[in-house]
């Protein structure tokens, strides 16, 4: 596996190279986004694929809550680069290696994603049909 590039990430710099961001402040650290947070970290890869690959690895991690034991602060946690650095490079080499389970687990994980998102659209269709028939008592 290629090196990682972790680095802090500067409010308004721009990444040429395939990148993402994971939270470092708050009870959320250790979340990944392709969106820039004020406060995170940078991944820059050489590919998209290694890119895709990686960002499952961190969402996994993330969602099993493994960086809660890493957050240092009383008032608002934070997650050290230090740490973030330490125990993420070793962690994602590892899950790597196991390259043939780990994109069966991304296709499932997506698979799963999907279903989550379509099902909250439907509740959220329902809710809108329930408040329009509730509406309907109050207009009378």
């Amino acid at each position: 596996m290629d090196t990682i590039f972790i680095k802090t990430h500067q409010p308004g710099a721009h990444y040429a190279k395939p990148h993402f961001f994971v939270l470092s402040k708050g009870l959320n650290s250790g979340k990944p986004s392709n969106e820039p947070f004020t406060n995170s970290f940078v991944l820059v890869f050489q590919t998209e694929a290694q890119k895709e690959d990686i960002f499952w690895i961190a969402m996994s991690l993330w969602k099993s809550k493994f960086w809660m034991p890493f957050l240092r602060g009383s008032v608002i946690p934070f997650l050290s680069l230090y740490e973030f650095k330490k125990e993420f490079n070793p962690k994602a080499t590892r899950l790597m290696r196991e390259h043939e389970l780990h994109h069966k687990n991304i296709q499932a994980l997506k698979l799963l994603q999907e279903q989550e998102a379509h099902h909250a659209k439907n509740i959220h269709l329902i809710n809108e049909i329930k408040n329009a028939i509730l509406m309907r008592y109050r207009n009378k």
